[in-house]
């Protein structure tokens, strides 16, 4: 029996593009938006510091800065950044009818400027009862460690969970503890999804 549903945030009750980032970035920096977007791998240490919470916000601005060669002020920094989500209201729905009946704990790879952002702007996400964040834990999705902290959480034995996900590799890195799992993708239909593992609403 499920007990407890542990949710991603981002492309799941969260929707982003991070291409406007890209776009919006590249007004303030002589490299085109397209050079931008392939240079996110060759400095994905710098995401994963600020996920981690490794780097603050104030370094991860000042990091971008020298990486794009950009002179803006961390409001606009900051303000550029952030606005690339829309809120996933058909998820949001579901998981509002499952909060009366299962813990529910959200988690997820962010860092401290986007989620105070979405906080903010979709409160209406804010109905977990319970979080566990990379950059407070100091791990990220699909290491292990964070899976058990989702679980303490969650109050519950792998087998009494489920986690919902968009990325292949956070699924297998849940199915390896036992953990029922849902790939979400653009057309998963997630109540019904649900209703298959025995999930009530």
């Amino acid at each position: 029996m499920i007990r407890s549903v542990i949710c991603d945030l981002g492309k799941v009750l969260i929707t982003f593009d991070n291409s406007i980032f890209y776009r919006k970035i590249a007004v303030y920096s002589p490299i085109p938006d397209e050079e931008i977007a392939g240079m996110v791998n060759v400095y994905s240490d710098v995401g994963r510091a600020i996920d981690t919470g490794k780097l603050s916000p104030q370094g991860f601005y000042e990091r971008v800065k020298e990486i794009l060669q950009v002179e803006l002020s961390f409001e606009e920094f900051a303000a550029i950044y952030n606005d690339v989500f829309a809120a996933n209201a058909p998820v949001i729905e579901v998981m509002s009818k499952l909060k009366n009946k299962y813990r529910l704990v959200m988690l997820s790879n962010t860092d401290v400027l986007r989620f105070g952002f979405i906080r903010e702007k979709f409160p209406e996400v804010m109905i977990f009862d319970d979080y566990v964040l990379s950059y407070q834990v100091g791990c990220i999705k699909p290491d292990p460690q964070i899976y058990q902290l989702a679980l303490q959480k969650a109050q519950a034995g792998p087998k009494e969970c489920v986690f919902i996900d968009d990325r292949p590799e956070n699924i297998a890195a849940a199915e390896d503890l036992d953990i029922h799992t849902i790939l979400f993708l653009d057309d998963t239909d997630l109540e019904a999804e649900l209703y298959s593992l025995g999930l009530s609403f």
